[in-house]
């Protein structure tokens, strides 16, 4: 049984993650419509946000790139990014568009669904001009999502960010991270998505991704490599309580989760993203390794299922620690379990 003692050190690299931030209102009680909703806590969001301070929260480095509103919401967002130790030199303030919110309801199996307030919100206000390219170009790792895909002037601003990177060497990470309501319609949104889709290095999608994409209804190695492209280093399917897989030019598998109680899902992907790129940020290597990869994705998957056990994403993200106990006490009952059926083999 491999060790947690194997898993890589976090890298010294800068993550640097593109997109949106935002105030998400959160039911106080699982399981209902959001009429119905007694109350609602508010907590910091926003895929691309909550990426970055996965990666600080692990102990790697981040910086955020995006625009905020110069409002109280937009204000506090920055604040919570310095104070997670997370670069905010590539933020920018809009005097004339207030910061996104959603509303997110949550069902009693802990998945959401989405109402949004975003016309326009400050973050599909960023231009190509906005842009800190030294911050981007210092970068070694780049991530991005698909929402600021969506309208102008934003999504020339993702194209120039993504270009810049590329052209300074960094490694691209791509998470479309589908909200369907916020596009116009799922053929524009399968369209743009995949407009971008070659650009990537590392690709991770959801298995509903996967069937949207896809336009199939199969969870399969047939359906993951037809999105394949020959530049990609590492596509990923995350598969919620069933754990994840991966898939690489010369090998291909699938890592088991660990079992929580779980209360919100939302943030649980971006939180397996932060942990596998603090961990490849200095050692790409990791992705034509096997062991070391799975060793970095079963880290990944229990920082995941660590960020379902409380509501919210931002506040829900583990430490290194947090992941290190879940797994050394999985991997105990594991070897209880090996001694329990070894010796009643014996007797």
């Amino acid at each position: 049984m491999a060790s947690a003692n194997a898993l890589p050190p976090t890298g010294n690299g800068l993550v640097v993650s593109f997109g949106e931030m935002l105030i998400d209102f959160v039911p106080t009680v699982s399981g209902v419509s959001l009429a119905e909703a007694p109350g609602f806590l508010k907590a910091p969001g926003g895929a691309p946000a909550n990426v970055a301070i996965a990666v600080a929260r692990l102990g790697g480095k981040a910086a955020f790139v995006g625009k905020l509103g110069d409002d109280e919401f937009g204000h506090m967002l920055a604040g919570i990014l310095k104070e997670n130790d997370v670069r905010s030199d590539g933020i920018n303030f809009d005097q004339g568009a207030r910061t996104a919110l959603a509303f997110v309801t949550l069902r009693k199996d802990g998945e959401r669904e989405f109402m949004f307030y975003r016309n326009p919100s400050a973050d599909m206000l960023l231009t190509p001009e906005d842009l800190n390219l030294e911050l981007i170009r210092s970068a070694k790792v780049f991530h991005y999502g698909s929402i600021s895909l969506i309208v102008e002037p934003c999504r020339s601003a993702h194209l120039k960010a993504m270009e810049v990177a590329r052209e300074a060497g960094c490694l691209l990470s791509y998470d479309p991270n589908l909200r369907l309501p916020l596009w116009p319609s799922p053929e524009e949104a399968r369209q743009q998505i995949l407009s971008i889709w070659e650009k990537a290095d590392v690709i991770k999608v959801s298995d509903v991704e996967l069937e949207f994409l896809t336009g199939s209804n199969k969870i399969d190695d047939e359906s993951a490599l037809s999105l394949w492209h020959p530049n990609l280093k590492l596509l990923l399917v995350t598969l919620g309580e069933h754990g994840s897989r991966y898939y690489t030019k010369n090998f291909h598998g699938s890592v088991d989760a660990f079992h929580v109680n779980t209360v919100d899902t939302t943030g649980a992907g971006d939180s397996f993203v932060g942990a596998l790129l603090c961990k490849i940020v200095d050692d790409q290597s990791i992705l034509e390794d096997e062991a070391k990869l799975r060793e970095v994705l079963k880290f990944a998957n229990a920082c995941g299922a660590i960020t379902t056990t409380k509501k919210g994403a931002i506040p829900a993200l583990p430490t290194e620690a947090d992941a290190l106990n879940l797994i050394n006490e999985k991997n105990g009952k594991e070897g209880v379990l090996e001694a329990l059926k070894s010796r009643c083999i014996i007797l």
